[in-house]
């Protein structure tokens, strides 16, 4: 329970549902939603502990944000954060507490196929969280529900008003819980205690075009706040890690699109392997949409996306996720 809305009003679902529930609070970086979290659980009149997780929370989704912007690329941390602490401790917990299932007030929905479990977008698209659980496997599948599923936003919030529940009108929380400014850049400085140094931005010829201010200020596909003039809006290419450099293109240039990507640390959820010529459709970012690709696994921890048309070339740390219709068939995270 993150002292939200969402999760308060999956903590009453579940104790209407469930004999024995209980609420639980993870203090990853900051202990802000426990007060709220306590409340909701005495009001409802089940039990509520903390969670000190913070140094696996540093190891886990923290330090390995930092290498890969250090690396060049553009992480998602929420994908870190619901695969290794969500659905990884916090679902270790409960099972060593002898509880059969944990609940999280992330929308969207899960099936029973077969004996196979499916995660499908939530009832509300517009709040659709499958993005960010397409890693869940079958195994941790089978020990959640997701209840907010079926449910929109306002419904949730009505919900919570009739409760009169002390959150009912507390804003979202931002995407990511420790860098409350999102000034990423200076997040990294501060933590590492590192200086990263500036370089130069090259035209694809090589040619000195300006200086940057260090590699974790930027991220491919930016356009703006690079300063440097052209005739022609520029945009990054490619962050050159290894001689501190970073390619702009301009747009005239072309190159601004591709369709062909690759994507590792994969995981399925229909199937333990993919199809071989895998048609479906791909999003290469939280809120983009998804576009027709035809997927092929090539080993265990690979697979190439060949889009059917031009899209403009993800970040690399991103993650591809592979949707048929309104079901998650998996992903992995973009190389």
């Amino acid at each position: 329970m993150s002292g939200g809305v969402d999760s308060s009003v999956t903590a009453y679902l579940m104790s209407k549902k469930h004999k024995i529930c209980k609420g639980a609070t993870m203090i990853l970086c900051s202990n802000s939603g426990v007060n709220d979290a306590k409340l909701i659980c005495d009001k409802l009149g089940i039990e509520f502990e903390v969670l000190d997780y913070v140094r696996e929370f540093d190891f886990n989704v923290i330090q390995r944000f930092i290498k890969v912007y250090e690396s060049g690329g553009t992480p998602n941390p929420c994908i870190f954060c619901n695969k290794a602490m969500k659905f990884g401790k916090f679902l270790e917990h409960a099972h060593n507490e002898n509880l059969e299932k944990i609940a999280t007030g992330h929308y969207v929905r899960l099936e029973n196929d077969s004996g196979r479990y499916m995660l499908r977008k939530a009832k509300d698209l517009s709040r659709d969280q499958s993005y960010v659980l397409y890693m869940l496997s079958q195994e941790q599948l089978k020990s959640v529900e997701f209840p907010l599923g079926e449910f929109t936003k306002p419904e949730v919030r009505e919900i919570a008003e009739e409760l009169k529940f002390v959150n009912s009108k507390k804003s979202d929380s931002q995407d990511i819980c420790f860098v409350p400014d999102e000034n990423y850049a200076k997040f990294i400085e501060d933590y590492t205690g590192k200086e990263y140094k500036s370089g130069n931005f090259v035209d694809t010829s090589g040619k000195i075009l300006g200086t940057h201010k260090g590699i974790i200020h930027y991220t491919v596909g930016q356009r703006r706040g690079l300063g440097v003039a052209a005739k022609t809006r520029l945009y990054i290419s490619k962050i050159d890690t290894e001689n501190n450099t970073i390619i702009l293109n301009s747009e005239d240039e072309g190159n601004l699109s591709t369709r062909k990507i690759f994507a590792d640390e994969i995981n399925f959820i229909p199937f333990d392997r993919l199809p071989e010529n895998f048609n479906a459709k791909v999003k290469v970012r939280y809120r983009q949409n998804e576009i027709p690709a035809t997927i092929n696994q090539i080993n265990e921890n690979k697979i190439l996306i060949e889009f059917h048309e031009d899209i403009k070339t993800p970040a690399r740390g991103q993650s591809a996720v592979i949707y048929d219709n309104d079901y998650v068939i998996g992903g992995g995270i973009i190389l």
